[in-house]
């Protein structure tokens, strides 16, 4: 068995099946192209490498086919690849992504020159309707060429997509080998949330007990990234809003930051939040606030008390301001027992869409078990890391 074979779906299943041509062009990010090839395969998909002359001057083919088990085509042959694979056959390839994709590669596509086995794949893709993914690696200048900018969009007319880079300085950044994977899947994948528009709320807020202190919580915002980051691969319209938490961001993800009751509920009465048809909330928002003391609370102090007044309820606030949205909130109870009963009065109460019930036990962790509430009245239990529960909780949208 070759190497990559062991590799194939070590991580999810979520690319199995799924057969991908990637392009490699003359940027120095081919460096990058091996982990992209393996990453894909992590994932379960096929890779099929195929490389520009220039490519082949910065990455030698054969680390390309000791991370694909697959031979790269560096020219094209009596085999007809680019239409085995991109043409109008029975059983064309899933994708072409064509990554790094330089100045020069992307002008050709947009003018239908053939002259690399790349874009001559990438112009059969477009022909047989075979979706393109184009990740352009150049420099800043060259990026912002107005006849190159021309040329993108000529390129996105023609229905090809693109990754844009990160422009830091003078650099037009290569994403990272995560967002390109992460693009792949929403791409490809199962696209059953493809026409939804999905707010997630999470991690903790932080109430100021002082200049310096916050009152704060333990929730480490796994959820929240974990629901997320599988609305996007599902092809939703997602945006996240998030309070505190030790789980990163995406780059990938757009997000907008809160520290305190009132920053949510400020987020609430923006207008911006008409837009979602689906919100989940799934925060730990606290239930009291604080008076806030000024300056800093002197130490040295043998006793001292917080005054503290009820927090507003986040759940009143949004269902007055999208009455027609699905929303799911969850409720955390101490024992297993009250779960339930309690999951349900939030629901009734509420009007919620769905409920997720869970105990302290699944706090700031990597697995949870929690309960699925229906508005219908259907309950199941569910366990399990929470990257795999956060699909199960997202197919109450569907």
């Amino acid at each position: 068995m070759h190497p990559a074979e062991e590799l194939r779906g070590k991580k999810t299943n979520k690319l199995l099946h799924k057969r991908i041509v990637l392009g490699v062009t003359g940027s120095i990010a081919a460096v990058e192209c091996v982990k992209l090839a393996r990453e894909l395969i992590r994932h379960g998909a096929a890779v099929y490498p195929v490389m520009t002359p220039s490519a082949t001057r910065i990455i030698h083919p054969d680390a390309l086919e000791f991370a694909t088990s697959q031979r790269p085509v560096v020219q094209l042959t009596g085999q007809t690849e680019h239409v085995s694979w991109c043409g109008l056959v029975q059983d064309p390839v899933d994708l072409l992504l064509i990554s790094p994709c330089t100045a020069n590669t992307i002008s050709k596509i947009a003018r239908g020159i053939d002259d690399t086995p790349v874009t001559t794949c990438a112009t059969t893709a477009i022909g047989s309707g075979v979706p393109i993914l184009l990740v352009p690696a150049m420099h800043l200048s060259m990026y912002d060429h107005r006849i190159v900018q021309k040329n993108i969009h000529i390129c996105k007319d023609h229905g090809v997509l693109f990754i844009d880079p990160y422009i830091s300085g003078n650099k037009a950044k290569f994403p990272e080998i995560q967002e390109i994977v992460e693009t792949v899947i929403r791409i490809i994948g199962r696209r059953d949330l493809q026409k939804k528009r999905i707010l997630v709320i999470g991690g903790a807020t932080g109430e100021p007990v002082d200049d310096i202190r916050v009152l704060t919580n333990r929730s480490s915002g796994k959820t929240a990234i974990s629901l997320i980051v599988s609305a996007f691969e599902r092809g939703a319209d997602v945006e996240l809003w998030y309070g505190y938490g030790t789980e990163p961001v995406p780059a990938y993800i757009p997000f907008k930051r809160f520290e305190t009751v009132s920053d949510i509920m400020k987020l609430l009465k923006s207008n911006s939040v008409h837009r979602f048809d689906c919100i989940i909330i799934c925060a730990a928002i606290a239930n009291y606030i604080p008076k806030k003391q000024k300056g800093k609370i002197p130490s040295g102090k043998e006793k001292f008390c917080i005054d503290c007044t009820q927090a507003p309820i986040i759940l009143e606030t949004l269902r007055l301001r999208v009455p027609d949205a699905k929303i799911i909130a969850f409720k955390t109870e101490e024992k297993k027992k009250n779960v339930k009963r309690k999951t349900h009065q939030l629901l009734i109460k509420y009007h919620l869409d769905g409920a997720v019930g869970n105990t302290l036990a699944g706090f700031g962790g990597e697995h949870n078990e929690i309960l699925l509430l229906s508005k219908k009245g259907k309950s199941t239990w569910k366990k399990g890391k929470k990257e795999e529960l956060a699909s199960v909780i997202l197919d109450m949208f569907r």
